[in-house]
């Protein structure tokens, strides 16, 4: 009697694809023949784990099997493994995965191959990024060869069958209990070759060029934008499809914006004057000029923010803000009449300060202090 295929790789009957692939892997590398040379039931168990993951690696043979077991796997021509040479197919498979590769990976026919993508790294200005630009930049790439039109042939000739594999792509050795498939060394799994090369390419089809190309920036890229240029990279052989061409964005810093996502940030120094009694001032912004209100009382860290003078999406969704942060500076140098005029002004604010303490007991007075350190350090945080 039959055993069960799932009893067989110890699995469950829903168990997935994978699971199964992963039972049969560990089952065929303890029972392998090489590691077990002449133990029978070895060998019958590595047949019996090949036949069970052939059968349920198929959607169309697991779905008979569970619905009709054996006998419904019959009716449908499948008779079960009768040699080594199916075991064979089975283990290639699961063991070309394993080791990263496959039968199924070699070329088999001398066709057309598609050229490589190329990628170019482009630095360009903060105002570029932001408003887009046209650039035009020199690469190096390989061309179809004008002497032989990308086929690598002596003009007149054609490839030759390999005799190293006899036109398969693959090699064939034999190692221990079974035979390996390898990529041909000589025609690298083309199955022909060329006798006779082109004297301008020596063979390869493709020949190094310069280009110049076009390139358009879309307003809103920044550092890590990535740019494709269909057909732009390296010619295919024997007539395939080109490369594309990737432009890598990097952003040159600016001397006085800073951008985060599509805001732009801008630190705006005012006079301790213009704090104190308000102004109205003129600042830069990547669009021009722009005039903003400085409010009296105006703090280091207070910000006023322009709507939609910031950097517009790349993908056209509207733009972002530019948040001016004022900075208050405190002068260095001071003439006579601004020291004088200073020291007149803090002598009538000591005196307003006197003023509003009379009649303030220390109790009251800590309260004050208490409130303002608590405002100071709200304002921080």
């Amino acid at each position: 009697m039959r055993r069960d295929y799932y009893e067989i790789l110890g699995v469950s009957k829903t168990a997935s694809t994978e699971e199964i692939k992963r039972a049969y892997r560990k089952l065929a590398l303890k029972y392998h023949p090489d590691r077990n040379p002449g133990d029978k039931e070895a060998e019958e168990r590595f047949k019996e784990a090949a036949e069970a993951y052939e059968v349920l690696r198929d959607p169309e043979k697991r779905r008979l099997y569970d619905a009709y077991g054996h006998d419904g796997l019959k009716q449908s021509g499948f008779q079960g493994f009768t040699g080594f040479d199916d075991i064979f197919s089975s283990f290639n498979d699961i063991f070309g995965e394993f080791f990263g590769f496959s039968r199924r990976s070699y070329r088999s026919s001398w066709g057309p191959e598609p050229g490589r993508d190329l990628r170019f790294d482009l630095t360009i200005t903060f105002e570029e990024a932001v408003k887009g630009a046209k650039k035009e930049i020199e690469i190096e790439r390989l061309e179809s060869c004008s002497g032989c039109n990308g086929t690598g042939l002596k003009e007149g000739t054609h490839p030759t069958t390999c005799r190293t594999c006899g036109g398969s792509g693959q090699v064939i050795r034999q190692e221990g209990f079974f035979r390996i498939a390898t990529t041909c060394p000589r025609c690298n799994g083309f199955g022909q070759v060329i006798e006779n090369p082109c004297p301008l390419c020596g063979g390869k089809g493709l020949r190094p060029e310069k280009k110049r190309v076009t390139i358009r920036i879309p307003a809103g890229v920044d550092s890590g934008s990535r740019l494709r240029l269909r057909d732009e990279g390296e010619a295919g052989k024997r007539g395939g499809p080109r490369g594309d061409l990737y432009i890598v964005i990097h952003v040159e810093p600016h001397d006085f914006f800073e951008r985060r996502g599509n805001d732009i940030f801008l630190t705006v120094p005012i006079s301790m004057v213009q704090a104190a009694l308000g102004d109205t001032i003129e600042i830069p912004t990547i669009y021009g000029k722009k005039e903003i209100k400085v409010k009296p009382g105006t703090e280091t860290g207070d910000v006023v923010r322009l709507r939609g003078e910031g950097a517009p999406d790349v993908r056209g969704i509207g733009r972002g803000d530019l948040i001016c942060r004022f900075f208050v500076k405190t002068p260095q140098e001071l003439t006579a009449r601004q020291r004088e005029l200073l020291e007149e002004f803090m002598a009538i604010e000591k005196e307003r300060q006197q003023a509003e303490d009379q009649g303030e007991g220390f109790f009251k007075k800590f309260l004050k202090r208490f409130d303002f350190l608590e405002r100071e350090s709200e304002k921080r945080h």
